[in-house]
């Protein structure tokens, strides 16, 4: 059964719960949606709104999804790692992750988010951009996470929604 909250009453770290707990970024609908496991993000306030900032590599199939949808989810599930398994290892291009982990997905608020999470924000993309290798002040992350430059995008998202099981 879900609860819905504000941003503000999340119970938590968000900080440890993104990096130590993961997350699934998710976008699409009936006809066709992906997730994937992202271990970087934050949240906070920016132009007057609760935001959520997701990273995701262009690369990415769920990019492709966040690219033509409004609305993304971002949705964590606790100590349940064998869910990050299978979304932090595997494209959705090649196998269906709902049925290779046993997520139901739920289509609802304009995106698609899972019945098995224990907390959901409901994200309405308002920002979307590639980072700039040349805005770099300190050389040393772009030397250590970019050899290849595939560099992140960086999508914040206006919380929308918070759902947690009541």
């Amino acid at each position: 059964m879900w609860k819905e909250i504000s941003a503000r009453e999340i119970s938590g770290n968000l900080i440890q719960m993104i990096a130590d707990e993961y997350m699934l970024i998710a976008a699409g609908d009936a006809q066709g949606f992906n997730m994937m496991t992202a271990s970087w993000g934050f949240a906070g306030e920016m132009w007057g709104a609760d935001c959520a900032v997701a990273m995701i590599r262009p690369q990415r199939y769920t990019m492709e999804f966040v690219d033509r949808c409004d609305r993304f989810s971002l949705s964590f599930y606790g100590e349940n790692k064998a869910v990050h398994a299978v979304c932090g290892s595997r494209s959705g291009r090649d196998v269906d992750k709902a049925a290779a982990t046993g997520l139901t997905p739920v289509f609802a608020d304009g995106t698609v988010y899972f019945e098995q999470a224990r907390l959901v924000l409901v994200c309405k993309k308002i920002y979307v951009q590639r980072l700039d290798p040349a805005c770099f002040v300190d050389p040393a992350p772009d030397a250590r996470w970019y050899p290849q430059q595939d560099y992140h995008n960086m999508v914040i998202g206006s919380i929308e929604r918070v759902l947690c099981k009541a």
